[in-house]
């Protein structure tokens, strides 16, 4: 990382920088021990997988998930208290409080992950910026890639994915809902390069350098990135149960928004 604001991972190392990432998924709602990732850093990539025996997330009180993920920060309030990232219902309750760490927290800039997946009708993956939530109103997200493996297609012998992007407000009252799914010709199983390009009113939404979208309007806060793989039990019928999802990230990138 440079002082500049630019960042740079490339998952060469030996093991994950526990200084940047934090190899659990929101575990103030859960704990450290329930929300772990399961993952390896091979063939320089960060490798996120949901073996068979992959525990459920924050049962019984979220739907049946799995789910393994990596975030660039963590922070809550006091077990008991309300204060945290990303709650899934109103009056949720920390469970187990989470010292911050702040690894990553841009501020815009042109964001990059390059990825592959593996994924079957009952998984997903994604990576998305989401507010620190310090304050309740910075709590937006930008959602870099959303794709669900339902939502993989042929057509005309070539393959395509709908690709989740834009922004949801969650509780900042100064955005608006403005998200799509945008189907576009694409292997996923193959390495892109998916991109936000965010910058104070707007934020631009590439695929290996392809414009795909733009939003006109964007969080003025840090953020932080959150990296996941999800699968869901209640489509059992959907894949085999020892079908193992898979997001595989290349490189995360940062650096000042282009012009």
């Amino acid at each position: 990382m440079a002082g500049d604001g630019r960042f740079a991972d490339d998952f060469d190392g030996p093991g994950l920088d526990t200084g940047v990432w934090v190899p659990h998924y929101l575990p103030q709602w859960s704990s450290r021990a329930e929300s772990a990732a399961t993952y390896e850093l091979a063939g320089s990539e960060l490798r996120l997988t949901i073996p068979p025996g992959h525990g459920l997330w924050c049962a019984p009180e979220h739907d049946p998930l799995r789910v393994s993920g990596v975030q660039s920060g963590v922070f809550s309030g006091p077990v008991g208290s309300t204060i945290g990232q990303q709650p899934f219902r109103h009056g949720q309750v920390v469970r187990e409080a989470q010292a911050p760490l702040w690894g990553w927290t841009p501020r815009h800039g042109l964001l990059e992950v390059r990825a592959r997946m593996a994924l079957s009708p009952r998984s997903m993956a994604a990576v998305w910026m989401v507010g620190l939530e310090d304050e309740p109103e910075r709590s937006a997200e930008i959602c870099i890639f959303e794709v669900f493996g339902d939502a993989l297609e042929t057509r005309g012998g070539t393959p395509t994915a709908a690709v989740g992007m834009g922004v949801h407000p969650f509780r900042d009252p100064a955005l608006t809902e403005e998200w799509a799914a945008e189907r576009l010709a694409l292997d996923v199983a193959e390495h892109h390069v998916y991109a936000a390009d965010w910058r104070p009113g707007r934020v631009d939404f590439l695929v290996d350098g392809r414009h795909v979208r733009t939003v006109g309007q964007a969080p003025g806060y840090p953020m932080q990135m959150m990296v996941a793989v999800f699968d869901f039990p209640g489509k059992a019928d959907a894949a085999a149960d020892d079908h193992v999802p898979l997001l595989a990230v290349d490189w995360v990138r940062g650096g000042p928004p282009e012009r």
